[in-house]
């Protein structure tokens, strides 16, 4: 499997990508993703070059979103200060569920985080989601606190503030044949 950066023409395959999984929660009784992503926020942050791809052939197995931009509100001013990559709407398409590859995402995106000289690889998970939250603790993630004042990025109250983090590391294989730029470095100081 190959991991590359999205392209605009991605769009509509992330958004379809968003309704499966949404359709997936709901069947485990999940709210989570039930709001719509605005096209034109998702087409923001695939010009910014933070969203990946990951193909088998011409089919995607997932995605994921690395962005050194922290969602307003989540982390304190002293956590911003640490060098870190925030992971978003990871998702793995149902057809490869059960392969790990979410994990191996994680990996790939922890690997990545270390190159751009990062301390940390952090997300926000659904708040109410406890599924989720077990998943990523068993990925090595470590809880820090949970925020629900605010408002989500796609309009509506904060659902998303579970926070978590792991550092960031190198990973030996991931399992990717990785087709992306180098990192930049990430703008702090060693």
């Amino acid at each position: 499997m190959i991991i590359s950066l999205a392209e605009p023409h991605d769009v509509a395959k992330l958004l379809a990508f968003r309704e499966e999984a949404a359709a997936w929660l709901r069947g485990l009784g999940s709210d989570q993703w039930s709001r719509p992503y605005p096209a034109d926020k998702l087409l923001a942050t695939i010009e910014a070059g933070t969203v990946f791809m990951l193909r088998d052939g011409h089919t995607t197995a997932g995605t994921i979103t690395l962005t050194p931009e922290a969602e307003e509100g989540l982390w304190t001013d002293e956590e911003l200060t640490e060098p870190s990559l925030f992971i978003n709407k990871l998702t793995v398409a149902r057809e490869y569920a059960g392969q790990n590859l979410g994990g191996r995402l994680l990996d790939w995106a922890g690997d990545r985080a270390c190159r751009a000289g990062a301390r940390w690889l952090r997300l926000d998970a659904w708040t109410t989601n406890e599924g989720l939250q077990r998943y990523y603790l068993a990925q090595g993630f470590t809880h820090v606190r949970t925020v629900r004042e605010g408002t989500a990025v796609n309009g509506g109250p904060r659902v998303s503030g579970w926070l978590a983090q792991r550092a960031a590391r190198r990973v030996a294989d991931h399992g990717f044949t990785d087709r992306t730029p180098a990192p930049a470095r990430l703008g702090f100081a060693a």
